[in-house]
């Protein structure tokens, strides 16, 4: 069931990375990522500065009644914002991955595209529940993409 709180965003900080790198590291997160290694703090933490310094790359911290219950980062390359995310262990199976993406997606104008592992069926139906569509798979990912949009809140 879905809570009526709406989610809100908010840039992550240095403050985060306790939380993040413990959502990065979760066995499931793991599975769904395309570098599934367990990642040291030292390695968390110096990715972390390194991406808060970026110009192209956000990370945002998705909250639903101040408690985060996900994350989505956006790397701006030639015009489009590539996007990941993921819902907090103890967030999920109530529709909020879907809730959390497909309002992220109506702040973005841009083109938008996301790689999804092609066993990963939550993302899968994520990405389509966001009007982000499958245009392509080739060695076990499928790539999804949504045009630019007009009149949207750019990211």
């Amino acid at each position: 069931m879905v809570s009526n709180t709406k989610i809100k965003f908010r840039p992550a900080t240095m403050k985060d990375a306790d939380i993040l790198l413990r959502w990065r590291n979760d066995p499931q997160t793991r599975k769904s990522s395309k570098n599934s290694d367990l990642i040291p703090m030292k390695q968390h933490v110096k990715w972390l500065m390194s991406s808060l310094k970026d110009k192209n790359r956000k990370i945002h911290i998705a909250e639903r009644g101040r408690v985060p219950v996900g994350t989505i980062r956006t790397d701006y390359l030639n015009g489009v914002n590539e996007l990941s995310w993921t819902i907090a262990p103890e967030a999920r199976g109530r529709g909020i991955g879907k809730e959390m993406v497909a309002l992220f997606v109506k702040q973005i104008d841009t083109p938008i595209r996301a790689e999804i592992k092609i066993d990963n069926d939550t993302s899968k139906h994520i990405a389509e529940y966001a009007d982000i569509d499958l245009f392509r798979e080739e060695n076990g990912m499928l790539y999804y993409q949504r045009p630019a949009t007009f009149g949207s809140k750019k990211n």
